[in-house]
């Protein structure tokens, strides 16, 4: 018994330790993988560092040397693009995003909560809404939101960009979301139940704190789509007031004369918060999108 008990123990240890040996020849099949992700991190990352570099030069430099690093480096057109109108559509765009993600997010959890406590047919009617929301591209309806925002005297105001926002982000959310309250035990719930919460308590005390990743998830999507939306932006407000950065860049463009310098600043400047969003949330941005993708 005791050898047969070594040779079953050696019979379990044995792949394991063939599987040690042969990870230098797994990794050596993964290079063409490797290098060809290294060569899309490139493409992508170069355009950006293009851009930050050349925010730093004058339209001259820029035209004269485009691909070289700025002979003097130039802080100033960042000030200039803040002075001519890039610090009020930034704060356009950050209350616009803000009110627009608290209330994607907010919604779409109470909606995938609601469709969880539902009955399968009530549920899953619910669901069909959701996909189809998915289809409807946004200049389809860009004549008839239109014609709604200004029946209701929405148009450039800043409801006339949240509201189409919160529409269009909801059914991703609501995806999303519910994917992952459908995982949550239902050993938490009824003990929830037999403690005495409520409905709206076990959705605050249960559902959302084991769901942080997904919501921050659909919370940096939602924030993406507003923050950098054009379409809506230029359509459904005039005014430079209620502009937010998209739509105010264009006003740095001049059929004329453009200074280049200023108008990457504020490139660099609009793009700087998504940025810094995503490098502190990539963690729970991953971890959220692989929850949301186990269950449908």
């Amino acid at each position: 018994m005791p050898k047969s008990s070594a040779s079953a123990r050696e019979g379990i240890e044995m792949p394991s330790t063939g599987g040690m040996r042969l990870r230098p020849i797994d990794h050596a099949r993964q290079l063409p993988v490797y290098a060809v992700l290294a060569v899309y991190a490139i493409v992508i990352a170069y355009p950006l560092f293009w851009m930050v570099t050349s925010s730093f030069k004058s339209s001259d430099e820029i035209l004269s040397d485009p691909w070289g690093l700025p002979s003097t480096w130039l802080v100033s057109n960042f000030a200039e693009a803040w002075d001519r109108g890039i610090s009020a559509y930034f704060l356009n765009s950050l209350l616009v995003a803000a009110v627009t993600t608290v209330a994607t997010v907010l919604v779409a959890a109470l909606c995938a909560y609601g469709m969880t406590r539902m009955t399968s047919r009530a549920a899953n009617l619910v669901l069909v809404v959701a996909l189809g929301g998915l289809v409807v591209a946004p200049q389809v309806s860009l004549i008839p939101l239109y014609r709604l925002l200004d029946s209701f005297a929405l148009l450039d105001t800043h409801w006339a960009l949240i509201v189409p926002y919160v529409a269009f982000r909801l059914p991703m959310a609501i995806l999303l979301i519910r994917a992952v309250f459908l995982g949550i035990p239902r050993e938490l719930i009824d003990a929830a139940t037999i403690d005495g919460c409520s409905s709206l308590q076990i959705f605050r005390r249960v559902y959302l704190p084991l769901s942080r990743s997904v919501l921050l998830t659909a919370a940096v999507l939602t924030a993406y789509f507003a923050w950098n939306e054009f379409l809506f932006a230029i359509v459904f407000v005039d005014s430079d007031a209620v502009r937010t950065i998209p739509a105010g860049l264009m006003s740095f463009r001049d059929a004329l004369s453009t200074d280049w310098g200023v108008l990457l600043a504020g490139l660099v400047i609009a793009a700087l918060p998504i940025v810094i969003v995503f490098v502190f949330l990539q963690r729970y941005f991953v971890a959220g999108i692989a929850a949301g993708s186990v269950k449908g």
